[in-house]
């Protein structure tokens, strides 16, 4: 197994990355990512070569979960967060695009906004993602198949309102 300052420099950034999408707040995500690689050190826990990334994802998400549910996320204004993810093209058209869809995943419920992030954002197949939550194949399929319905029915919604 490579050594923590290693899996480090390899993941931080995709640790942070899905923390942001996650929690839509850049300093409860660097919270997170740190409290993370913190984990890593103390537990020390073997990991299986080449499933680092997904160990450190799961308990990404596992602790973006537990604040999620605490108090202070009620207080979060969703479709705030200015979208670090999505390099600025010189399309402004294509840009307004992926901040609609941006704005549109973050509106997912939670279960949905993780399958369709771990999905498409971070390139994991469904087996890895039904191992990294715990869950049957199927419901992450499932969740896969809701999650982009409901994408597109906000989608088709925010298009109806800038066209009123």
């Amino acid at each position: 197994m490579p050594d923590f300052e290693e899996l480090y420099e390899r993941y931080a950034t995709d640790v942070l990355r899905v923390c942001y999408f996650y929690l839509g707040d850049r300093q409860k995500a660097e919270d997170v990512c740190q409290d993370v690689f913190v984990r890593l050190m103390v537990n020390a826990p073997q990991l299986e070569e080449g499933r680092e990334k997904a160990w450190l994802l799961k308990v990404a998400l596992n602790r973006c979960r537990d604040l999620w549910r605490g108090s202070w996320a009620r207080r979060v204004v969703l479709g705030s967060p200015v979208f670090e993810l999505i390099p600025a093209p010189d399309d402004t058209a294509r840009r307004d695009d992926e901040e609609a869809m941006m704005k549109a995943v973050h509106a997912l419920p939670p279960p949905f906004r993780e399958v369709i992030m771990l999905h498409y954002y971070q390139n994991f197949g469904i087996s890895d993602i039904a191992g990294m939550l715990g869950l049957p194949e199927g419901t992450i399929s499932s969740r896969l198949s809701r999650g982009r319905k409901k994408l597109e029915t906000i989608l088709q919604e925010g298009t109806r309102h800038e066209s009123a």
